[in-house]
């Protein structure tokens, strides 16, 4: 299955059509102003997709440019990752009603429409790995979860640049597919490498008008990934980050409280983390109750309160567990750090605390930079 085709750009139309003639609502990146980048949204063709638009990403900025380019795909990732389509941010899981005397649990309806998603990345196709080892994998399977995951359709795009807040060469995840893909394309400045990783994937595609793929296109592919690699950031390796468990008591932890907000925007953009509290919401009549769950934080303060009292009490303990969570303790659970080297909990902090610096500064790597002294002009100096 993974012989590599070439698709025309102007066919990409054709691969849109025939995976909605297949069944699938069609999700896709966009631009919303509103929400000041690329989220992915239903679309209803190529015209719904960012033509020749480039994101310029650092610690606490996500800009868009217009490049003129007639790529689609030119981005390095988007402001939401593919996990609300998994993983809903609020859903409800059972309703509790009094009637005849008795309580009747009463199940919630899990089924789902089939999905799929255009331009997913690597960082996000590993990202899913994770969340399918947690919801799938363990002793209890989410039912919520798997109806969704089972009518997931994945088309994936390499990435042909990475933003500065990058990593996911670090974590081994990117820049380019090794699996869990339906569809994979490399985007060409004239057309698309394809492959195809599934039976599903082989039955959307057989119509396209695939042309053999040239040595000329597998060398411009190889370049823009090697490239891409290259700009990336430097996570700490796995050893280094085996120490993480002998620097809870760092200085480096009271300096990063100084600046975090605690609002959990990295956890909120994380497409790994899966937190969550329940709770109920009962009718007005006190007949019935509705039993929810909802997306948490590990920043809050009451997702630490176990019997009876809060055990990480301020932002300094909440930062380091939060960090040494991703970065140390997931590896017994999971075999591997929980961290896919997308950036996103850099790009979107809104003070700008950058999580690679930040690890290779606690971890003894790298020097902390010196604090930016306020400017003052002769005039103010004066007064």
């Amino acid at each position: 299955m993974s012989d590599m085709r070439y698709l025309p750009r102007a066919a990409l139309s054709g691969l849109i059509d025939a995976i909605r003639d297949a069944g699938y609502r069609v999700i896709g990146p966009r631009e919303e102003t509103g929400q000041g980048g690329l989220v992915y949204r239903e679309i209803d063709g190529v015209e719904d997709l960012p033509q020749g638009l480039h994101d310029r990403q650092e610690p606490g900025s996500y800009r868009l440019e217009k490049t003129g380019s007639p790529r689609y795909f030119a981005w390095a990732n988007t402001a939401s990752a593919i996990k609300p389509f998994v993983y809903a941010p609020r859903e409800k899981l059972w309703r509790v009603v009094h009637k005849e005397g008795r309580i009747h649990f009463e199940p919630v309806e899990r089924d789902a429409a089939k999905t799929a998603i255009l331009g997913v990345r690597a960082c996000d196709l590993a990202a899913l790995e994770l969340q399918d080892a947690h919801f799938l994998r363990g002793k209890f399977v989410d039912p919520y979860y798997k109806a969704r995951r089972e009518k997931l359709l994945l088309v994936a795009v390499n990435c042909s640049h990475a933003a500065a807040t990058c990593f996911c060469a670090s974590t081994g995840d990117g820049p380019e597919v090794s699996t869990g893909y339906d569809i994979l394309l490399d985007e060409l400045e004239d057309g698309y490498l394809l492959r195809v990783g599934s039976t599903r994937g082989a039955m959307i595609v057989a119509d396209l008008p695939l042309q053999a793929a040239t040595q000329g296109h597998l060398e411009a592919a190889l370049a823009q990934s090697e490239a891409c690699r290259a700009q990336q950031r430097v996570l700490p390796g796995e050893k280094d980050l085996a120490r993480l468990g002998e620097q809870l008591e760092s200085a480096r932890w009271t300096k990063v409280a100084e600046r975090c907000l605690s609002c959990g925007n990295c956890t909120a953009v994380c497409p790994t983390c899966f937190c969550h509290r329940e709770l109920e919401v009962p009718a007005l009549d006190g007949k019935s109750s509705e039993h929810w769950r909802d997306a948490d934080s590990c920043f809050s303060e009451d997702h630490s309160y176990i019997v009876g009292e809060v055990v990480r009490h301020g932002t300094r303990e909440r930062y380091r567990q939060w960090m040494t969570h991703k970065l140390f303790n997931w590896v017994p659970q999971y075999g591997r750090i929980g961290c896919t080297g997308c950036g996103r909990c850099t790009t979107w902090c809104p003070v700008g605390i950058d999580f690679v610096a930040e690890a290779n500064i606690v971890l003894g790597l790298a020097e902390a930079p010196e604090p930016e002294l306020p400017h003052v002009d002769g005039s103010e100096a004066a007064q």
